[in-house]
């Protein structure tokens, strides 16, 4: 692994940065790749391979910090020029990665390779092989910054409501408010914000599919499909089982879903359930929190730290060495996501507190993630297979937000109970506007030239499907079918927001077993963390005692404890 003592562990803000010398690590890919052409026994190739790997490491370490810190003030000028040149820089290694990758897929050592670090590892390089080409190079530079574009036209959006500027995030807690007037508003206000910027963001997602498609057949796929399944290390299944899986959601959860809304609209006492209600789940209003950012997570340490001895000590280190940040602020990237700086074995977890459950639900998903990469960097010498693809990467977080049922009352009090049930209608709720997404985005890669009105329409389309009980209140922006751009995954993660449903399935499977047999849960949870990457998808269901989300029938039996708590409690 990395150098020690170019690494000693700090605090997330004193963590020092500089540009890596990407030229210096584009020789030492070089000079390994003919190192290990020529290389004569299996402990000289594997001492090539870690040795490149401790250089990368370092690379990886600082890249990842001046990305973090860019998303967390999109408008400071350092580290935004800096991620741009960055990414211009690493684009420029392709053709010496691919060299690097031809080598050590090619060596004769191939076979002692996959029998000490499992046959993943190789399967991975092989695919990559595909994804990589010097002919990609520009496109890939330019999706960059286009990228970059994006996430900070929706940070910097802003508009005043009642008298308080609000970015997206401050909005939406408004659209809680158990003043129906006020989440009116509030919701107009957000689509209007939308509608402002939507031009941009549909020039930015126009050249975006446009570069992606174009890379595809660059590198001789028929479409960006096929090559974003090969990227997300999809070994396992097709687009067509990624359908089959999308079916057994409209035939299950939809139906349930709709009556889960009915029973909403009855408790609030409306006519009508529209949009802006969708997240008002009881009418006295929703169970928020008890207290500021550092109660929050100085109760997150306390559960942790009754949790297990292993949540303990990864907790604590979180927060030792301040490896967060979650506070809403202006030209802040919208979102939450767990990231790593592997020199320091170092998750980091970045938010956007807004005042409502969604700020405790962080401090329990995104920490779910933490939690596995924190074990894998302690266990696992290989950082290619230290995390997994997101079909199991979620599994890890999704499952942590269940196993923190029993702690919530230190986070809501006597709400508790009302969190919880909030929490699992939110879990299954949001599982059609998933396949929404995901059929969505397999529709706009097999016609890249719909106009920006067009997409709206295949949007709507696929969307009053799904989710019938979808209403804007007239709101033309999203009544056309605007809702889509709220979704940046559409624009930064290509075809993974689907990856959320098929592990929701699995935490649910979690969940079911922790109401009969908590510790055998936690065991078969704990195994599947600690595999990390070390295996492909099916086989670390399999490592995990878990169902498969594609065979028929997974999807009902992983929900049907989940309705009918729900009908219990709702």
């Amino acid at each position: 692994m990395a150098d020690t003592e170019k690494f000693a562990m700090t605090s997330f803000r004193d963590m020092p940065y500089h540009r890596p010398d990407i030229a210096a690590f584009g020789e030492a890919m070089k000079k390994a790749t003919e190192e290990m052409q020529r290389a004569e026994s299996y402990a000289q190739a594997r001492d090539i391979f870690l040795s490149l790997q401790e250089k990368e490491c370092e690379v990886d370490t600082l890249f990842s910090l001046c990305s973090v810190r860019n998303t967390i003030d999109t408008g400071d000028a350092f580290y935004d020029s800096e991620i741009r040149a960055l990414r211009a820089e690493y684009a420029t290694l392709i053709p010496l990665e691919k060299a690097w990758k031809e080598a050590l897929a090619g060596s004769k050592f191939r076979e002692e390779f996959t029998r000490e670090f499992g046959q993943q590892l190789l399967l991975q390089v092989d695919a990559e092989l595909k994804t990589l080409d010097e002919s990609i190079v520009e496109d890939t530079i330019r999706a960059g910054e286009i990228s970059q574009a994006y996430q900070k036209d929706s940070a910097m959006a802003k508009t005043v409501f009642r008298g308080e500027e609000c970015n997206f995030y401050g909005l939406l807690k408004h659209m809680e408010s158990t003043d129906r007037e006020e989440r009116r508003e509030a919701f107009h206000a957000w689509a209007a914000l939308y509608a402002q910027i939507s031009p941009q963001l549909d020039a930015q997602y126009d050249e975006l599919v446009h570069l992606r498609d174009g890379m595809a057949r660059k590198l001789g796929f028929t479409s960006f499909t096929d090559l974003a399944y090969l990227e997300r290390g999809r070994f396992d299944y097709t687009q067509e089982d990624a359908a089959v899986f999308r079916r057994q959601i409209l035939e299950h959860v939809t139906p349930f879903v709709a009556e889960l809304r009915e029973r909403q609209r009855q408790r609030l006492g409306l006519d009508l359930l529209c949009y802006y209600d969708e997240a008002l789940i009881f009418p006295e209003g929703n169970a928020d929190h008890e207290g500021d950012m550092e109660t929050l997570v100085g109760k997150a340490q306390a559960m942790y730290r009754e949790m297990s001895p292993e949540t303990a000590e990864f907790f604590d280190f979180m927060v030792k060495y301040q490896l967060f940040d979650l506070e809403s602020r202006p030209g802040k990237r919208m979102g939450g996501y767990m990231t790593r700086f592997p020199g320091y074995k170092a998750p980091f977890i970045f938010s956007n507190f807004n005042g409502t459950s969604a700020d405790v639900d962080v401090l329990t998903h995104e920490a779910g993630h933490a939690f596995q990469g924190y074990l894998a960097m302690r266990s696992i010498p290989i950082s290619a297979l230290q995390g997994s693809t997101s079909e199991i990467n979620e599994i890890h977080s999704m499952t942590m937000e269940h196993f923190a049922y029993p702690w919530m009352e230190s986070f809501f009090g006597e709400r508790s109970e009302q969190y919880k049930t909030a929490h699992l209608i939110g879990a299954i709720s949001v599982i059609p506007y998933m396949a929404c997404v995901d059929e969505f985005q397999h529709r706009m890669y097999e016609k890249i030239d719909l106009t920006p009105m067009e997409r709206r329409s295949v949007w709507r389309e696929i969307e009053k499907k799904y989710m019938p009980w979808r209403d804007y209140d007239g709101e033309t922006f999203l009544e056309e079918g605007g809702f889509w751009m709220q979704k940046q995954h559409i624009f930064l993660y290509p075809f993974y927001y689907i990856d959320y449903a098929l592990a929701q399935m699995c935490a649910f499977q979690y969940y079911g077993r922790m109401k009969t047999d908590r510790k055998a849960a936690w065991e078969d949870y704990l195994r599947l963390c600690r595999a990390g990457g070390t295996k492909g998808y099916f086989d670390l269901l399999e490592e995990g005692n878990l169902l498969n989300p594609f065979h028929e029938g997974t999807v009902k039996a992983s929900i049907g404890h989940v309705i009918e708590e729900l009908r219990q409690r709702y």
